[in-house]
């Protein structure tokens, strides 16, 4: 499991990711800070990465697009830091680990988890 860490997250979850035997680069340290997120979905779908951000813009990419991937893993919750949501985190990381390999989107909040498959699919 590869995960890209959006911009809009602290890059402290890299190291808090490679604590816990999964493999993270923060979008700093590949691109422009100020990329569009068009650009970040197509490097993570070619480079097969799991887009970890806080933004609801990739799940409406998904949407518009019906893309088989990137699985995007959206942080809903209040608190974004490793240190406060990171056990949590890892964990729905590890529970669905299947879904984000074949393509899924997770909003995780701490108090629940929606789960979708991809591609996302309009009723």
């Amino acid at each position: 499991m590869k995960i890209l860490i959006d911009m809009n997250l602290s890059p402290t979850w890299v190291h808090f990711f490679s604590k816990h035997n999964i493999m993270a680069v923060h979008w700093s340290n590949i691109g422009l800070p100020n990329a569009l997120d068009s650009l970040i979905f197509e490097y993570a779908q070619q480079n097969k990465y799991i887009v970890f951000t806080h933004d609801l813009d990739f799940g409406a990419i998904l949407a518009a697009t019906n893309a088989n991937s990137p699985s995007v893993f959206q942080l809903k919750s209040q608190e974004l830091l490793p240190e406060f949501i990171g056990e949590q985190v890892v964990a729905c990381l590890l529970n669905n680990q299947h879904h984000l390999l074949e393509g899924s989107l997770i909003s995780f909040d701490t108090t629940k988890i929606r789960l979708r498959i991809l591609p996302l699919r309009n009723p």
